[in-house]
């Protein structure tokens, strides 16, 4: 039988949308910071809950906090997880916010192109397993911003991307083509944590699950 740890439990969030998403979420499941994270420039926070810490972190970092243990587990988008690979941690909740689309993208009314398409995206390994499996020859083109400007200066034929509203698409003259994903917040757990903290990470997700079944 594992000996239950005595250590702090650790869960990292996600700067931005997702942080200010999670944190109605945290609260109707009992879960507050003792400082307003917003005004101050602390990474990591002391909750009302005894032996839980709060530590928050750009998005595409908290996947490698928790599966290396640092964190005990996380909030991240599914986006993420997609990009770093989903077997290096449990994966027991979607927490249904942060909701957007991950798409293909093309200038509106382009014709396919022939041969090898040249795709611009930060999320590189999904696009590339993506074209893959569609039988499509691809160049995949790394960019961490700005990737509606890619096909309008040359370098891409297609983007795949994050999509909320679409207003961003449109306004640089583009149109979604594909869906490759309905994303959102999901939280994960380290393996190593949630045998040697069973007890206490059991307690703090179901807690979680009831804010969010709350807000269906």
């Amino acid at each position: 039988m594992v000996e239950e740890s005595k250590q702090p439990i650790v869960m990292a969030l996600t700067k931005g949308r997702i942080l200010d998403e999670v944190m109605p979420l945290l609260e109707r499941a009992g879960i507050r910071l003792l400082e307003d994270y917003s005004k101050s420039r602390k990474l990591i926070f002391d909750t009302n809950m005894a032996g839980l810490r709060i530590m928050i972190v750009r998005g595409s970092d908290v996947p490698t906090y928790v599966e290396f243990g640092s964190a005990d587990l996380g909030v991240v988008g599914k986006d993420l997880l997609m990009e770093y690979g989903e077997g290096a941690f449990y994966e027991p909740l979607d927490l249904g916010i942060a909701r957007c689309r991950l798409m293909t993208a093309a200038p509106v009314g382009a014709q396919p192109p022939r041969g090898r398409v040249r795709v611009a995206s930060k999320f590189v390994n999904i696009a590339r397993r993506y074209f893959a499996e569609q039988g499509l020859q691809t160049d995949i083109i790394k960019l961490n911003g700005a990737l509606e400007l890619a096909p309008s200066m040359g370098l891409a034929d297609w983007i795949v991307d994050i999509v909320d509203s679409g207003n961003t698409l449109r306004a640089n003259g583009l149109e979604p083509l594909e869906l490759i994903a309905d994303i959102s917040s999901r939280i994960i757990v380290n393996k190593a944590a949630m045998k040697i903290k069973h007890t206490e990470l059991s307690g703090l997700l179901a807690s979680i699950e009831q804010a969010v079944n709350k807000q269906d």
